[in-house]
């Protein structure tokens, strides 16, 4: 499978909760890093889904958001993935931000330059990935 998602989480079902129209599924990763996302009852049938399906969670780096001070912070994203800062790439409209977490996954993200600069974006800051679970596409193998 080729792709240009930049997160991929290879892991395995760990939940599935299906809905009237949407089933809410996580995705564990051997590291332990859950993803949840958000897809409709027909791409869960059509996938073949279960609890211990082994399955993928593919994240485009331009919905990941991120957040370095989320102290009390109250949010509707299901995905928050602490870590710390690896890496910042500035271009003069955009940044490439890495950030490792700790189970040493690494999740990408693509942000306004602006936005970067105000955070205060550098290596070994704490900062966390939030990912809404509608923007998590599900792939299996075939």
């Amino acid at each position: 499978m080729r792709i240009s998602a930049r997160n991929v989480f290879k892991g395995k079902v760990t939940a599935l909760k299906p809905g009237a129209v949407n089933s809410e599924l996580e995705i564990t990763t051997p590291g332990g890093d859950r993803i949840v996302a958000v897809i409709t009852n027909e791409s869960a049938r059509s996938l073949g889904l279960s609890v211990g399906t082994p399955a993928s969670a593919l994240v485009k780096a331009s919905s990941v958001l991120v957040m370095t001070a989320g102290d009390g912070v109250k949010l509707s994203a299901r995905n928050c993935l602490p870590g710390n800062i690896a890496k910042v790439t500035h271009g003069p409209v955009s940044a490439d931000v890495t950030i490792t977490l700790s189970s040493g996954g690494t999740v990408h993200a693509t942000i306004t330059h602006d936005s970067a600069t105000e955070l205060g974006l550098k290596p070994g800051i704490a900062a966390t990935a939030v990912i809404k679970a509608s923007s998590v596409i599900i792939a299996v193998e075939a």
